[in-house]
């Protein structure tokens, strides 16, 4: 007896569609890796610059009895500050140092970060009775890296603390 084949093409038609489900999965993980890609360099700019601020708000911590001598600090400006606190002008430019020079390693710490800018504003908490606070305020920006897109980016990391003296 014979057998009729009514299943024939049936294997060329399986591997189209197999080949078109993977097609679309491996074409979905390259769009996966180029996204992962991208929030890893925005990552590593955010925690270089999250580094920078906090830098300058523990050398102002460890010299708060004279926090008012960090007022106004610009990393775009030359670090003229009160001749009387030589502590705060070492802090303004070894800050400023750190974002615009390379270290010892031939590298800069914020050479991952372009047009990198940061501002230290210092304004007095009013208590009564005056408890002599001052809030200060870092701000790092800088410009992004556009990875792809047409223009790059202009990103900015603020960090706020309320500083007593001793």
């Amino acid at each position: 007896m014979k057998i009729l084949r009514t299943e024939a093409g049936f294997t060329l038609l399986e591997g189209m569609i197999a080949t078109v489900i993977l097609s679309v999965g491996v074409i979905a993980m390259t769009a996966m890796q180029g996204i992962a890609l991208t929030r890893n360099v925005d990552s590593t700019e955010l925690t270089q610059a999250t580094n920078l601020a906090s830098e300058i708000l523990e050398r102002i911590q460890y010299n708060r009895r004279n926090v008012t001598a960090y007022a106004n600090m610009d990393t775009a400006n030359p670090c003229v500050l009160p001749a009387i606190q030589l502590m705060a002008q070492g802090d303004c430019l070894q800050w400023r140092a750190m974002m615009t020079t390379q270290g010892a390693s031939g590298i800069s710490q914020a050479s991952i970060l372009t047009g990198v800018r940061g501002v230290v504003t210092v304004t007095p908490v009013v208590t009564t009775p005056p408890l002599n606070q001052s809030t200060v305020s870092v701000v790092v920006t800088w410009t992004g890296r556009s990875m792809g897109a047409t223009a790059a980016t202009p990103r900015r990391v603020t960090l706020n603390t309320t500083i007593a003296p001793e």
